[in-house]
Order: structure tokens, then sequence, then C-alpha cells
């Protein structure tokens, strides 16, 4: 895999007609600076408005991946990230004057051959890879599906279907080597569809580009003829079409014994793509569809703002996800009043879980009370706020520049007394965050038993 970050060399343009819009589009590779990652910009739209190719602008994934920030909608999109997967490929501006990208065959090749054709180029920059070093799942049991993702020193892509239909079988592919097996065994693969699925995906609006040049077609009814003369004439087809002895409908020879499997191998890759960086890992794949796909990179998204939250702050060999060495570089708080000794785990955006160590040497005790110390309750929610503090601040940029004024602390309750050997376990949930305002809800534990509890209303400020 490149050590180096990649991008195209010269801009290049193609035409043609989307998969489920049936919209002509001119598509524009440009080059992009390091660091700037995957842009589509909508030329078609005043101010020409752009959405990042990243999980977080996500907003279908029903018949495909369809990104969309503001006016900027993008569907489709996962055959072109496919191709910078494959490729290799981080920064890339992409202008579009319509709302879906050409389909082309229904593979990733003419993508593939437009930038190969305008070369290839390495930046200045390393790449940022996501190494994978303990296995994730994700499962569907209900429809079958799995994805396991484990250790590797590359990315590796072992996929299976079995849709138990005799024009397709059991298929399974592996993907071992990008550089070497990509451009020519898995970008070919075109994208598929059974015969009962055209008549009730037409009636959804889509695949209104959609045509036998731009898909494989399997037949799946036990009506033979009759059935693909009805649907031909349903949804208006033009040319020929008939049931094929090889199950695909004309007979459509496939480019690879397992095509299906390949091209379902090039989705992977393309939504996988949204992980918004390259990953060092083996995915096993059963069954999965776009919908697990996105909800995996999603998963492997949070892993990776995970590990580069603990890279920013760790200090190495101390086990923890963030000792008080690195609290101590987060928080502006100091003794007597940093309250916090450790962070076991941070979902960003999501959720923290942190421990107070309460000992007898606290100040506090001293007064409250002589003979009987029992720990403050406003120093419980102070320590719960501080934890807090830790999650917010890891949402904004230049953490360090900021500080975190609390403005409001409702519904708090304290269950059972807290005393000095005790361990608090604080779990902080964020409500919601908008335009530096933040609601969360909190929890204290010792042990097992709820100690406290209250929400907080937050604001970030600069220091």
């Amino acid at each position: 895999m490149f050590e180096k970050q990649r991008t195209i060399r010269s801009p290049i343009s193609m035409s043609g007609i989307g998969l489920h819009t049936g919209n002509n589009c001119t598509m524009t590779f440009k080059p992009a600076p390091p660091d700037s990652g995957i842009r589509f910009v909508r030329t078609d739209i005043k101010g020409h408005p752009s959405v990042i190719a990243d999980i977080d602008h996500v907003v279908d994934i029903s018949r495909g991946t369809t990104l969309q920030k503001g006016e900027a909608k993008v569907f489709t999109v996962e055959h072109v990230l496919a191709t910078f997967a494959g490729l290799q490929l981080d920064n890339m501006i992409v202008e579009l004057d319509n709302n879906e990208p050409p389909v082309g065959d229904g593979s990733a090749k003419p993508y593939v051959d437009k930038i190969l054709e305008a070369g290839i180029e390495n930046q200045e920059a390393d790449k940022d890879y996501l190494e994978i070093d303990t296995p994730m799942s994700l499962s569907e049991p209900e429809r079958q599906v799995d994805l396991v993702v484990t250790p590797s020193n590359d990315l590796r892509i072992t996929f299976m279907i079995d849709y138990k239909n005799p024009a397709l079988g059991t298929q399974y592919t592996t993907l071992q080597d990008l550089e070497q097996e990509f451009v020519e065994e898995f970008a070919p693969a075109r994208t598929f569809c059974f015969l009962s699925e055209v008549e009730m995906l037409k009636e959804s609006g889509l695949i209104k580009g959609g045509s036998l040049d731009n898909a494989v077609v399997i037949y799946d009814s036990d009506l033979g003829q009759i059935e693909v003369d009805r649907i031909r004439k349903a949804l208006n087809l033009k040319g020929e079409a008939f049931v094929g002895e090889t199950g695909i409908i004309n007979d459509i020879p496939l480019r690879f014994h397992n095509e299906p499997v390949r091209h379902k191998t090039l989705d992977l890759l393309g939504d996988l793509f949204l992980i918004g960086v390259p990953f060092k890992g083996h995915v096993l794949a059963g069954r999965s569809g776009h919908k697990t796909n996105v909800a995996l990179a999603k998963k492997m998204r949070e892993l990776y703002k995970k590990k580069k939250i603990a890279s920013r702050y760790s200090v190495g060999g101390t086990g923890h996800f963030l000792d008080i060495n690195a609290i101590s570089s987060i928080m502006p708080h100091r003794f007597p009043f940093l309250l916090v000794d450790r962070i076991l785990d941070l979902e960003p955006d999501k959720k923290v879980v942190a421990l107070k160590n309460v000992t007898i040497n606290e100040p506090f005790f001293q007064g409250h009370f002589p003979g009987r110390p029992i720990m403050p309750g406003v120093l419980i929610l102070e320590a719960m706020a501080q934890a807090g503090g830790v999650l917010l601040l890891n949402t904004v940029e230049e953490p360090q520049k900021k500080l975190v004024y609390f403005l409001a602390i409702d519904n708090a309750r304290f269950r059972q007394p807290v005393v000095p050997g005790d361990q608090l376990r604080f779990e902080m949930d964020m409500v919601s965050f908008r335009r530096s305002t933040c609601k969360m809800t909190g929890k204290a534990f010792v042990g097992e038993t709820l100690v406290a509890n209250a929400d907080f209303m937050a604001m970030v400020i600069d220091r």
C-alpha cells in the first residue's frame, strides 16, 4: 500500500446518464491538495455547493449511497468511490453538472480508465491509515448478513453471497492486493439485479437510466418468456429481451465466472471509503449490502476518531484510553479541583466513561464531615461535568484553546453517599450539540450502584 497521498495528475471529464435518475451528467475529476479528501461539487447550482465524501454526509442507502450537504446532493456515488479506493486516491474534486454520476456500463471500469488516462501523482503528505488491531463485527441475523474485520498488514476482502438462484448459486471471492488485482479483476464487474426487482424499482421512481447495457439482469420467475415480455412492456424497454439458457436475460456473457460477488466487493470498497481514510484490515463479508456496509463504515469511522484522540493525548504504556497526564493536557483544572483520574472510553460526539478514585486524602473530607467523611454532592456533579468537558472539548478544533462553561444543571438526584475508598464511574451521554451549546445527561456509579444523576447544559468558549 502506498505511503504518500495521491491525486489525479490533470483534469478529465466523462458524460452519460445516471442509473436511477436518468439525468444526463458530465463529471470532471480534478486534482486536489493534500488532506482535502474527496469533494463532490454541484456546478449546476448557484454558488457551486459541495459535499465531502464521508460517512457523516450519507443521507440515503436504499438502492445505492447518496451524499448531501445543504443543496449539494449526489446520488449513487459508490462506484466512483470504489474507484478511488481501488486506485488508492486520497484527494479529488469531482465536479458534476447534475445530481448523479454517469452509470457507464454499471461497473467502475469507465471511471478507472478515465483516471488512468489522466494519470496519478503522489503528493508530499503522508497517508493516514486506520489500522485494525482488534477484531470487530456487525451482524443482521434476520437477513443472514455478517461482516467481520480482523487485523491485517494490508486491505483485504473476502466476500460470499448466496441468493439461492440457479444462475448465481453460492459465490465467493477474495481481494488480496489492490495494486495487483483491482484494475483488471474487480473494476470491470457490473451491477446486477433480479428480474423480479426491475418492476418494483421502476415503480419506486428508480432505474430511470437502467438498461441491459449497464446492468446484468438475472431471471428468477417460473413464468418463462411471458414474465419477461410483461415487464419489458410495462417498462417500455427498447430492444430484444428473452429468457437465456444461462439464467441471465439475453444470455449476456459474464466478464468473470463470479462477476456478481466481485461487484458486491466493489460496492463494499466504495462504501468503506466513506470512513474518510484508507484502512488496513481483512474484511470478511457474508451477503452484505449497502445498509450493512455503511453501518460498518460508521463503526470504523468512530474507531478512527477514538484512535486519533488517543494518539493525540495518551502517554505510551499506560494501558488506559486517556490517563491523568492526557486529561491534564485537555482540561484546565488543577489540584485541588481536578476530579477525574482516568478516561476509560470515549465515543466522539456521543459518550465518555471516566473514573474518580475517592480517597481519605481529599481535602474536602476534613470538613465534610469530621468523623463521618462523605463526598459533597456538588463535587460529584462537578466531577461529572469535568468528564463531560473532556467529551465536549474533543468535538471542537484546537481544544487546548477552549474552555467549557456549564450553564445549567437540572434534575439532579443523589441516591447514595460516596465515601473514602469508593471508585466513582461517570457515564456522560451527549444529547445535542448546536452552535457551541451542548446538552448532556450523566450518571455516577459506585460499582453497579447508581449514586447520582443529572442533566447538564454547557457552552464552549475561547480561553
